[in-house]
């Protein structure tokens, strides 16, 4: 897209971005792909790309963009260390084959904030609504447009990226008859975000429930990740606050406890203590989060 289809804001150094997918949701074999084609030392820029990576000339940057969005690479087509680990040939898992990955992949896409919708959606918007449409989405942008004069507002441009996220968790009913579908949304597997009503009138609901399915270790690591902590952070603060593993996750407060009393089994050096109705996790040693998943994988 051209810089007048972006719609992007600088706002305490934070910068929101609607657009720069090509209005294509990131496929399951695109970020191994994307990964594969830097390792061999191609360029997104060079005229081979749509032919290395097997798509079409518009799919090449929206491969570029979604690499970016889930921290594959940094703004300058470099691969990352997360990517490294999660996505080199004998790497925790290429083809991204385990669930806990999709689970990972979706932390990094809220944390980066890159795709700014999936970053309001999960922290803001469902806050304020607990069902939500497209239309309602806009007009909470729009609002927080109001009171950030150098926001361009492209209604079009948001309602695009809105129909991009829905695509990237939620399956079609087509796609629903077949499992082997290649063209749905990356992270449809997690049903994070459900669709109501008839086609035309949805709205949509991500509910906190337990997330059973949601490894600890997965959870370990973005507490580890997200919190800027010596040796003990707040139950209240993992589970409420923005851009927390509470909110990214979508987990209620009996699924949190209840994943933390088996992470706090698992490891001596982290305990849950709730003294006079203050509820935190120690640390008498701080872990490295990339050292967790190299534990978790390498089961």
């Amino acid at each position: 897209m051209g810089e007048k289809d972006e719609i992007t804001v600088k706002k305490n150094s934070i910068r929101y971005t609607f657009s720069g997918h090509e209005s294509f949701q990131c496929r399951h074999l695109w970020l191994k792909k994307g990964y594969d084609f830097i390792t061999a030392g191609k360029s997104f820029n060079s005229e081979d790309a749509v032919v290395e990576l097997g798509v079409g000339k518009n799919m090449v940057s929206s491969v570029r963009y979604w690499m970016k969005a889930f921290n594959i690479i940094d703004n300058n087509d470099q691969l990352t260390v997360f990517a490294n680990k999660l996505l080199a040939n004998d790497g925790w898992d290429p083809y991204m084959e385990d669930e806990a990955t999709l689970w990972l992949l979706h932390y990094h896409l809220i944390k980066k904030r890159l795709a700014s919708s999936y970053y309001l959606i999960f922290n803001e918007l469902r806050r304020e609504k607990i069902e939500f449409t497209k239309e309602n989405f806009i007009a909470f942008v729009r609002r927080k447009a109001e009171i950030t004069s150098s926001l361009v507002f492209n209604e079009k441009t948001l309602s695009e990226d809105f129909s991009v996220m829905t695509k990237m968790y939620i399956r079609s009913d087509a796609q629903s008859k077949d499992k082997e579908d290649t063209f749905s949304g990356l992270l449809t597997e997690l049903d994070l975000v459900k669709s109501y009503g008839k086609r035309g009138e949805e709205y949509y609901v991500i509910e906190n429930t337990e997330k059973p399915e949601l490894p600890e270790d997965v959870l370990l690591y973005a507490i580890l990740d997200y919190g800027e902590f010596d040796s003990s952070v707040s139950l209240s603060t993992i589970e409420y606050e923005e851009g927390s593993p509470g909110s990214v996750f979508a987990l209620n407060k009996s699924g949190l406890v209840s994943k933390i009393e088996g992470i706090c089994e698992k490891n001596k050096n982290i305990t849950y203590t709730d003294h006079a109705g203050i509820k935190e996790l120690q640390f008498k040693k701080r872990q490295d989060p990339l050292k967790v998943l190299d534990t978790y994988y390498g089961k």
